[in-house]
């Protein structure tokens, strides 16, 4: 009888006699039951959404002090130079950005911004555009790809971040289904990057962005 051996049978024993004796040891079957019951009926267990459908909801999230995000409503991709601009004249904030490749974003060299592909560790705004959002969190999802690079999320002061309407899903548990068929490298990203040391003073930027702004575009 090993270390090992004594371990495990008295995690057996205290599992099924409790301190009463009184729990019965299941079996997988009754596991796996109890566990299948608990996702049969998700709306049960489910919270409710901060707002009457995931567009409301993720707003009202985003507006929480607790995630530090600002949003902007753009009523389509050809508003968003004006909304970039409009965003770096109010933090008075160079007029120069990092991009992602994404097509969505070609057009803001158009629109009087300057662009460079690449992010340094000290660049003041970055921008990239959200494969998903969640309603319930106010998460945004990132997936690594060729036109996503995720450096584009973590390194800059400011981090803007395009999220589609169409692609605001109600609850965490929904975007499961989609992180299966993407790549591993998936980002969700709640709010800014903060830190509050024992004295208690609050820290942007601890551990990315110190700024998140997310551009809300509709169609």
């Amino acid at each position: 009888m090993t270390a090992r051996d004594d371990i495990f049978r008295a995690i057996s024993q205290g599992l099924t006699r409790g301190q009463g004796g009184a729990v019965r040891k299941r079996s997988l079957g009754e596991i796996r039951a109890e566990a299948a019951a608990l996702l049969h009926h998700p709306d049960e267990i489910r919270p409710a959404l901060s707002g009457q459908d995931p567009v409301a909801a993720f707003i009202a999230k985003c507006a929480m002090p607790a995630l530090g995000v600002s949003l902007a409503r753009v009523p389509d991709v050809a508003g968003l130079a004006s909304a970039v601009a409009e965003y770096l004249k109010q933090h008075d904030l160079p007029n120069s950005v990092a991009i992602t490749p994404d097509p969505l974003l070609a057009g803001l060299d158009r629109g009087g911004i300057e662009t460079h592909p690449d992010c340094a560790p000290d660049e003041a705004v970055a921008i990239s555009v959200a494969d998903w959002a969640v309603a319930e969190t106010g998460s945004v999802v990132i997936h690594s790809s060729a036109t996503q690079p995720i450096l584009h999320a973590m390194l800059p002061r400011h981090w803007l971040v395009v999220v589609k309407e169409a692609r605001i899903l109600p609850f965490l548990d929904d975007y499961a289904t989609y992180a299966a068929l993407r790549p591993r490298n998936a980002v969700m990203i709640t709010g800014s990057s903060g830190t509050t040391d024992i004295e208690g003073y609050f820290v942007r930027g601890a551990h990315g962005p110190g700024f998140v702004h997310v551009l809300l575009v509709s169609t």
